[in-house]
């Protein structure tokens, strides 16, 4: 594993929660955030995977 995707994986982690703190608190803003973190964490994931394979 490089550090991209272990950056990403973290990422990807954190917007899980943020999406699940933002679920339960009904915080719609805090839910999209983790969602867009999720998004940036599978897109840095990709890129790591990507390097790796070079």
């Amino acid at each position: 594993m490089n550090r991209d995707q272990i950056a990403g994986a973290a990422k990807d982690i954190k917007g899980d929660i943020k999406k699940e703190i933002g679920d339960l608190t009904g915080n719609q803003a805090l839910k999209d955030e983790g969602n867009l973190d999720k998004a940036e964490g599978k897109v840095q994931k990709g890129v790591g995977n990507l390097k790796d394979k070079l």
